[in-house]
Formats: structure tokens, C-alpha cells, sequence
């Protein structure tokens, strides 16, 4: 998700520009290529890697930390571009943790955007290694904070029958 962050915003820089502006900062990407990297066989990408190497963009673990404070406006700044998390790559949205029997389990919403909406499922972590399943996709919203308000709704009886339906 950080990679795609870095690549939307030089794609947003790269799409202000001056149409004369883009042949000599494409020229300077290939210049500042290191000795050994292959050009990409897409220009558009090689002007975009460039461009995220220019623009003053947080490093990952700052990044990281206002992702996890600040998840919903980062995931509706998803909403108008083509990347974001997809059903073979979903995010955790939100986790929440519940008692069955004698062991604490974790459920976390994973998100991801297909179809025009933002879809999700409840995936499990057990006490013990190896315990873990998930849901099928059981969200659809138009939004991630839909989602997320949809999520928290489930009381603990409601997480735990999903438990039980998705057990092995």
C-alpha cells in the first residue's frame, strides 16, 4: 500500500506538469537510473518512479504510523484510483478480539475494493498457531467506513457464530 501511495502521488505530480516538462524530467529519469537497472518498458513508469524520488513524501514507517491513526481518509483517497487493495491483496480495517472457550481470538475485517464497492470478510486468528479461517465475503459498502460501522455492529455472540461457521 505504501509503494501505491508513493506511486499515486507522483502520478499526481507528474499529471500538474506542463506538457514541456515531461521530456526533460523523463530524459533526467533515465540519467538517474543505477548502473545495472533495466528500463522499465513503460516510459510512464520510469517518469513516475522518478517523480515519487522528488517529491519530500513521508518515509514508511511515518507513513505507516498515520495509516493505522488515519485508515478511513486513507482508504477514501483509494476511491478514485485504480490501486488499492484487491481481493488476492485485502487490508485490515479494524480488528476485534472475543473469548471462546478457553482462548482469545482475534477478528480482523479485511477490505478490498472489486466491482465498483468496497467488499470485506471476517478473517480469525486463534490461540494457538495454526488456528485460523475466514468468513466468505460477507461485506459490501460503498464506502470503507460503512464497513467498518458494519463490523462493529456484530456483538461477540454474532462474531462467534461466524467463528463456528468458518471452523474446519
Amino acid at each position: 500500500m505504501y509503494d501505491a501511495y508513493r506511486r499515486r502521488q507522483a502520478r499526481g505530480l507528474v499529471s500538474m506538469l506542463p506538457r514541456q516538462a515531461i521530456r526533460p524530467l523523463y530524459r533526467a529519469a533515465i540519467a538517474g537510473r543505477r548502473a545495472g537497472e533495466e528500463p522499465s518498458s513503460d516510459p510512464l513508469e520510469t517518469l513516475v518512479a522518478h517523480c515519487a524520488t522528488l517529491l519530500p513524501l513521508p518515509p514508511y514507517a511515518v507513513w505507516a504510523a498515520d495509516f493505522a491513526r488515519y485508515a478511513d481518509a486513507h482508504f477514501r483517497d483509494l476511491d478514485d484510483w485504480v490501486e488499492g487493495p484487491t481481493p488476492a491483496t485485502p487490508v485490515t480495517l479494524a480488528n476485534r478480539s472475543l473469548i471462546v472457550g478457553d482462548g482469545r481470538w482475534t477478528a480482523a475485517l479485511r477490505v478490498f475494493r472489486a466491482e465498483g464497492a468496497w467488499r470485506g470478510y471476517i478473517a480469525f486468528e486463534g490461540p494457538s498457531a495454526g488456528d485460523s479461517c475466514r468468513t466468505a465475503e460477507i461485506f459490501r459498502e460503498t464506502t470503507p467506513e460503512e464497513l467498518k460501522e458494519s463490523f462493529a455492529a456484530f456483538d461477540s455472540a454474532a462474531l462467534g457464530a461466524f467463528l463456528r461457521s468458518s471452523l474446519p
